[in-house]
């Protein structure tokens, strides 16, 4: 019964820690969805070349896109011309953040890793659409996939009023999109916090290379979504592993999974695959390093319980509204399906 009271404990104080910031998060996300479309970003990232490539991995930082849209808007950039180069850059650096997920990391890990994380998800982009364009040269786009995210073209393509658009994509599509994963995350993070003992990670996996190895084996393939990655990542440096180890995790996790990596294989082939693969290994290694090297010789403001903070009764609130905007939007998954019979 314990266990259980720590557990719940936990768990809602991760919550109430993250949703002031994630609430403002989907507040500018639904902003930017108003402003930046689907049809702005092919007409700026098509075309061959370097300049693609950096403006795809710059673009793909803050982005707005929800999670089951990164994968067949990078096809349809590349089904309209863009290289496989860019398509391998944007591929790569848009699911590793957005604003909500930089907010949330503020709140949860600190401004260092804060800040290091869309840095290093732009050198990521980068790095994959240089490797690509050096080991596949000369490719042709093509292919049959068209650009989706129903929801989303839906919101474009409907006349009215703008504000209500980003109101709608950012407190009910992005809570749609990201309220599971994010609920697991969240529960991995309690799970973590309260069966785990202190310095597990540090006792076993020690400090140097071996915990950040581990942590990319295990974030390659797995599914997590950028701010999903971040109360996990807390709890997991609570229980002893190193912050560079624990930015392995934050990097690998959302830019991979092995749905995403058959599609990749597939669409783009194999070459793009392996200069995707290898931007990420190396890119998250090196971070990793870099962190831990900056941590040793600098003192740097890290924590998983930063001085970020509101107070404590605007956290609460706060975490009211997001479960209550979480749960809402997983109940209204089945409503336009409801409203089209209706009105047939």
């Amino acid at each position: 019964m314990d266990a259980i009271k720590t557990a719940l404990f936990e768990f809602w104080a991760t919550v109430a820690e993250m949703s002031p910031y994630l609430l403002f998060g989907f507040a500018i996300a639904g902003v930017l969805s108003v402003f930046v479309s689907q049809a702005f970003v092919q007409r700026h990232l098509g075309g061959r070349g370097l300049w693609p490539v950096i403006k795809a991995a710059m673009f793909g930082v803050p982005l707005p896109l929800c999670s089951c849209s990164v994968i067949p808007v990078s096809m349809s950039l590349y089904n309209n011309g863009a290289s496989k180069a860019a398509t391998v850059a944007f591929l790569l650096s848009t699911p590793q953040t957005g604003v909500d997920s930089i907010l949330v990391t503020l709140g949860l890990l600190g401004p260092v890793f804060a800040v290091l994380r869309p840095i290093m998800a732009l050198v990521t982009g980068l790095l994959g659409g240089v490797l690509t364009d050096l080991w596949d040269h000369g490719a042709e786009s093509k292919g049959t996939m068209k650009a989706s995210c129903p929801h989303c073209q839906a919101a474009k393509e409907r006349p009215g009023n703008k504000v209500l658009d980003a109101l709608r994509h950012g407190f009910v599509t992005l809570p749609r999109d990201i309220g599971k994963p994010l609920l697991v995350g969240l529960v991995a993070a309690a799970a973590i916090s309260t069966v785990i003992p202190d310095d597990f990670f540090a006792d076993r996996l020690g400090t140097g290379i071996r915990p950040m190895v581990v942590m990319m084996l295990v974030g390659i393939p797995l599914y997590v979504c950028a701010t999903a990655s971040v109360p996990v990542a807390a709890a997991m440096i609570l229980k002893g592993l190193t912050p560079g180890a624990a930015l392995v995790f934050l990097m690998t996790g959302p830019a991979t999974n092995a749905a995403g990596l058959v599609t990749i294989w597939k669409i783009l082939g194999t070459r793009a695959a392996a200069a995707f693969l290898s931007a990420v290994a190396v890119c998250s290694l090196a971070s990793g390093m870099l962190l831990d090297w900056l941590v040793e010789h600098i003192d740097l403001p890290l924590g998983s319980r930063s001085h970020w903070m509101p107070s404590p009764w605007f956290g609460n609130l706060s975490a009211i509204v997001l479960i209550g905007l979480i749960v809402y939007a997983m109940i209204g998954r089945m409503m336009p399906e409801t409203s089209t019979k209706t009105t047939q």
